[in-house]
């Protein structure tokens, strides 16, 4: 049992470190990405009982919002790391293929596309802001990455 924990925080951890690099490149280039500290501020208003905002940046700061946005973003990719081992089992991680980690990649789109995109004021599957499919599908190929990123980590770890 503790040996599936490990292996699922370190499939998270891993799939979503792949995200955050491919992130920093699409920043890199110019693109608007996600800034974590308004996943914190989103979370720090729950406590009041304000879950949508129009839009979120202009809600007011939370103290702490940057730590609690990331660390939020690292436990959300471990969830879905122990998504995937529950539903394709520890062989898949002891002999992991690519596209069972993909699958559940894309899956996970519905994720900012129906709980952070409207509940940041942007509307579902980012509906109301300024190019929406330009965000759709920046939105798949980052939640593509991070199924690539549970591939590349349960490899990683196959081989240790």
């Amino acid at each position: 049992m503790m040996n599936n924990l490990v292996t699922i925080l370190c499939l998270g951890i891993g799939a979503t470190l792949v995200m955050d690099i491919w992130t920093m490149i699409l920043k890199a280039a110019g693109m608007p990405t996600l800034n974590y500290a308004l996943v914190g501020r989103w979370i720090g208003h729950w406590s009041s009982g304000t879950f949508f905002h129009s839009p979120i940046g202009k809600a007011a700061p939370v103290r702490g919002e940057t730590l609690m946005g990331w660390l939020v973003h690292y436990a959300v990719g471990i969830v879905f790391a122990a998504a995937l081992v529950l539903l394709y089992g520890t062989a898949w991680v002891q002999q992991p293929t690519l596209w069972p980690a993909v699958k559940v990649g894309l899956v996970t789109v519905v994720m900012p596309w129906l709980i952070m995109q409207p509940a940041f004021g942007a509307g579902i599957a980012a509906s109301r802001t300024p190019a929406p499919w330009k965000s759709r599908l920046q939105s798949v190929a980052t939640h593509a990455v991070f199924g690539v990123g549970l591939y590349v980590a349960a490899v990683v770890l196959q081989s240790l």
